[in-house]
């Protein structure tokens, strides 16, 4: 199943499930859900069979950020709300969990914010319990002229909360106190200046980060010290050919189940960049870019088993198949195509 965010009016449908068929790639509509405003960000407890999404609400008279809990049913892919609860006073972008399924961590772009939300034992969203506000600006006047909080990340053991601000080039790390349900700060990882650091992912050995950056359309690499919490630079590598000269922002970046690919996506340019990774090393070498057959592809995933990549592309409004080639890493577009409005998150997942 695929759990699709879009941006939508509360009015109209905002979160859309498919059925993807992994043998001919053929996607299916199985539900669409409507009231939430712009539920961007997604994210599915794939155990209990329960989705959070992110929405907007009115917070002291202004655009304020929420979540909503739903219950999926697996066999027919119904979504049923179950509760929702406002959090942040500023909109939010992007939604994450802990794996003791303790927490919802919430990230607010335009308030530069990251909130520590609990999740009550059913699986429904609590209350707020903590934010922590950043400070500061970048290099770009433009885009980092304040700190811009895209997306919180848990490293592989869950100890440790990574935070990518985009407005000043700073990955943060924070603990979570247990006893005070409180996030601390632990660390801060700085990116070098203008690079817009949006999201991450760890390398499935753990011993590896990779950061995406929206500014200058890079791919920023480290080693990670797992004991301490901490990043070491490796290398920073092009999400763009050298030829190209146009306008463009990245969004997503996801390494393969097997840990030997890189991908990332490109707004602009329109396309999938593909590394390979040196598995003693980290570091990365070219493969090749694809186009996602569509335009500004905000989000997109890789299926649990690794053989299709589905791409989220907003302007164009479609939902792309490719097909993954495991050996070499390359994409193949499969000619399936779904059409969806301003769709920008597609989880998928196996049950």
């Amino acid at each position: 199943m695929l759990f699709i965010g879009s941006y939508a009016e509360a009015e109209g449908p905002g979160v859309y499930v498919y059925e993807l068929k992994a043998d001919s790639g053929e996607l299916n509509q199985l539900d669409q859900v409507s009231g939430l405003k712009n539920p961007t960000f997604l994210n599915v407890d794939e155990q209990n069979h329960k989705l959070y999404a992110l929405t907007e609400a009115t917070v002291n008279g202004s655009k304020g950020g929420a979540a909503a809990s739903y219950q999926i049913d697996t066999n027919t892919g119904k979504l049923r709300e179950l509760n929702r609860e406002v959090n942040l006073e500023s909109t939010t972008c992007h939604i994450n969990r802990d794996a003791d399924n303790k927490y919802l961590v919430v990230s607010s772009y335009h308030g530069g914010t990251v909130g520590l939300v609990a999740l009550n034992a059913d699986g429904t969203i609590g209350e707020l319990l903590d934010t922590k506000q950043h400070s500061g600006h970048g290099a770009d006047p433009e885009r980092q002229d304040k700190p811009h909080v895209h997306s919180a990340f848990f490293s592989p053991d869950g100890r440790f909360l990574f935070v990518s601000d985009l407005g000043i080039d700073i990955v943060r790390a924070y603990t979570i106190n247990e006893a005070n349900r409180t996030l601390e700060f632990h660390a801060d990882t700085h990116l070098p200046p203008g690079s817009g650091p949006r999201h991450l992912t760890f390398h499935p050995s753990g011993k590896y980060v990779y950061i995406i950056n929206e500014v200058n359309s890079t791919i920023a690499a480290f080693t990670y010290d797992e004991e301490a919490g901490k990043l070491a630079a490796l290398e920073v590598v092009p999400t763009l050919p050298e030829d190209y000269k146009g306008e463009n922002t990245t969004a997503e970046i996801a390494v393969s189940k097997d840990g030997r690919y890189l991908y990332g996506s490109n707004r602009g340019h329109d396309s999938i960049v593909v590394y390979s990774i040196d598995q003693d090393s980290g570091r990365l070498t070219y493969v090749e870019h694809v186009s996602t057959e569509g335009e500004h592809p905000r989000h997109f995933a890789l299926t649990p088993d690794g053989s299709h990549l589905i791409a989220a592309n907003r302007d164009s409004n479609n939902l792309v198949v490719f097909r993954v080639d495991k050996e070499t890493g390359r994409l193949s577009f499969t000619g399936t195509t779904a059409e969806v409005s301003k769709p920008v998150c597609v989880k998928p997942v196996q049950f």
